[in-house]
């Protein structure tokens, strides 16, 4: 699937160009003149990657950045700056606020290209690994939905399946019981504590060897211990 680009630039020919060439490289594309508009946009549609001018009318290219990078939802978009600034202060603010990369007018739009390409690479192998969770023993392959303990598949129940992952998720980090009810089981009227109790210990058996990954936090709840 073509993965799609937003470009944030206010010089017409410049904009042009850009929408020209990407397009041609089998990228979809949406142009915007300000900030305003394509965080209006974003918000409806989520780009793969946005190539921003920091020079732009009204809300600067660096309160774009800012705005997307503070929006938990949008944090996987990635961010090429552009100005015509060659100031070492501008690169270390773009990359403080979060840009992924950032290129100096004039430059080459072949260049940009690859530079995107770069990145968007890189970030498909991120969310290809994002859905593998690793941890001592236990292999968590979040797309096929299994569960292997030292290389052998064990089975797991749908709510077992997201108990595991919640807590590999936040490993080293204590999960009261309240925030299992809430995170787990979304806060079933007929759920209680003692049901968090009673899953934890038929997750631990399932796991095996892996299952003493899970500690007990007596009096708050569990937590994946980063030592067994």
């Amino acid at each position: 699937m073509a993965k799609l680009i937003y470009i944030v630039e206010d010089e017409p020919d410049l904009r042009d160009a850009l929408v020209y060439n990407f397009k041609n490289e089998g990228f979809k594309v949406k142009s915007f003149a300000n900030g305003e508009s394509c965080l209006t946009k974003i918000s409806k549609k989520k780009p793969d990657l946005v190539i921003l001018d920091i020079m732009l009318p009204g809300i600067s290219g660096l309160d774009v950045c800012r705005e997307i990078r503070a929006d938990e939802a949008l944090t996987k978009i990635a961010i090429i700056m552009l100005t015509a600034k060659g100031e070492e202060i501008d690169r270390i603010v773009g990359f403080e606020l979060g840009a992924d990369d950032y290129v100096t007018k004039p430059f080459s739009v072949r260049e940009l290209i690859l530079r995107t390409k770069v990145i968007l690479k890189k970030q498909t192998e991120l969310n290809i690994n994002e859905q593998i969770l690793e941890y001592g023993p236990i292999a968590m392959n979040l797309d096929a939905h299994n569960v292997c303990v030292n290389g052998a598949e064990i089975i797991l129940t749908a709510l077992e399946f997201k108990l595991l992952k919640h807590l590999l998720k936040r490993k080293g980090r204590v999960q009261s019981r309240d925030q299992l009810l809430s995170d787990v089981w979304e806060l079933s009227t007929e759920v209680t504590t003692r049901t968090v109790d009673t899953h934890i210990k038929r997750l631990r058996e399932k796991l095996g060897s892996g299952g003493d990954y899970i500690q007990t936090i007596r009096g708050v709840g569990y937590r994946f211990n980063n030592q067994t």
